[in-house]
């Protein structure tokens, strides 16, 4: 199924976000000064997305915990806007604009995060929503509100001037010049179960506005029933809450990505979350700590950074990338590594046993990519077989992550691998 949305991201979509280190509380500043490090650093091994995660509208954030029914900054067709004093830039009704072009100007792209509906505060006061004579109290959702997070009531998407209002926000977004935007309270099926006509209505949005957007979907886990929904309107979404750096995180994202596997392919990624690595937690209290560097050793580093690129979810950082020490920048510029996580195709599971697993996907020249994980408290040998891989031998192993030649192999590939390690091969 290739759909005109599906061309914005043909292969997953890799950047930086705000909220692993800033919570809602990210800066200008500290945007561009990321935005700055991806051009230099990042950019030519094609990470391109600089993202400012939620309540940008909020003058008073200063973490990620939410401050409850606090005044928002909002324009007066019921549209939330930059709060001036943490984004200068966007005073006198300039928006995202300055920063965007900015972001631009280094060669990147630059995304939003929002929040499904409508702001409270202009329900409360009944303000206006461009393009319909219909007003804010008409097309909200009262009784359609986020567990988590006060700034939003649902939209009603019977009502007059419902779409208008997502119309009139997404007009807004490409007078910025967005080009990413992180939908939030919209796909998980656990509480109130996921918005799928607010998603589609997102998605008439986009298209109305004109301007290419990536859409990406969040929390998770969506449920996997709305696959073919989720394909048909947006470019990315979560299989899972939010991912920390806690093992049991990753151990339970293997199975997750077995189950979307299927549904992974060209401008639709299910989306294993952000990579919280590097220098996180700045003026962030999720994850169960604050300010400190990644809590994943080393070995689970690269154990999440090989399932992500077989799998091909979304690459977002989450830490403060000017903190970056070598070894995190290593993990962000393997050229081998990434190529196969944008080229690869057709990613699944060959095996698990034991928390033992092995994966596999098909490079565009005929090459092979496995991947052996040891999920285990313990070392363990894990291997598979050229006949478990539909291959027959002997074929010549390059080890991505070591950039090296191992030799060839005629009937098994096997490693010896410490408590939550992994290798990544190549096979011609």
């Amino acid at each position: 199924m290739q759909l005109q949305h599906h061309k914005y991201a043909l292969t997953p979509p890799m950047g930086w976000n705000s909220w692993d280190c800033y919570g809602a509380s990210v800066r200008e500043d500290e945007v561009r000064g990321n935005a700055e490090y991806m051009a230099k650093h990042l950019k030519p091994y094609g990470w391109e997305y600089v993202v400012v995660d939620i309540q940008w509208y909020e003058p008073g954030a200063v973490s990620s915990r939410y401050r409850p029914f606090v005044p928002l900054e909002m324009d007066e067709y019921s549209r939330l806007i930059p709060a001036a004093n943490r984004f200068p830039s966007a005073a006198g009704g300039k928006g995202f604009k300055p920063l965007a072009d900015y972001v631009h100007s280094l060669g990147l792209k630059f995304g939003i995060h929002i929040m499904r509906g409508i702001p409270r505060q202009a329900v409360h006061a009944n303000t206006k929503i461009k393009g319909t004579n219909a007003r804010a109290r008409d097309i909200a959702h009262t009784n359609s509100i986020c567990p988590w997070n006060t700034d939003m009531y649902g939209v009603d998407p019977n009502k007059e001037g419902a779409q208008e209002y997502y119309n009139s926000l997404f007009e807004l977004y490409a007078e910025w010049g967005v080009d990413y935007v992180k939908v939030d309270d919209i796909a998980a099926s656990r509480l109130y179960g996921i918005h799928a006509e607010e998603i589609a209505m997102i998605r008439r949005a986009i298209d109305h506005c004109g301007r290419p957007m990536v859409l990406s979907l969040s929390p998770g886990p969506a449920p996997l029933e709305y696959a073919d929904h989720l394909i048909r309107n947006a470019n990315m979404w979560r299989m899972t809450d939010d991912f920390w750096d806690i093992w049991q995180l990753l151990y339970e994202m293997f199975e997750r990505a077995e189950r979307w596997a299927p549904y992974v392919g060209p401008g639709h990624w299910p989306d294993c979350d952000m990579l919280p690595l590097g220098h996180i937690g700045i003026r962030s209290v999720d994850g169960g700590a604050s300010d400190r560097w990644t809590r994943f050793t080393k070995d689970e580093q690269v154990t999440m950074m090989t399932l992500w690129s077989i799998f091909r979810s979304p690459l977002m950082f989450g830490g403060e990338l000017r903190d970056n020490d070598e070894w995190t920048l290593s993990l962000l510029t393997n050229e081998e590594v990434l190529a196969a996580h944008r080229h690869g195709s057709h990613p699944r599971m060959v095996y698990r046993e034991d928390d033992r697993t092995v994966w596999t996907s098909d490079g565009p020249n005929g090459e092979r990519y496995v991947a052996l994980f040891n999920l285990r408290d313990e070392a363990s040998e894990v291997s598979v077989t050229l006949e478990q891989l539909g291959l027959s031998g002997p074929v010549q192993i390059r080890d991505l992550w070591q950039r090296a030649d191992l030799g060839s192999a005629d009937r098994v590939i096997s490693a010896e691998l410490r408590p939550h390690a992994s290798v990544f091969y190549r096979l011609t």
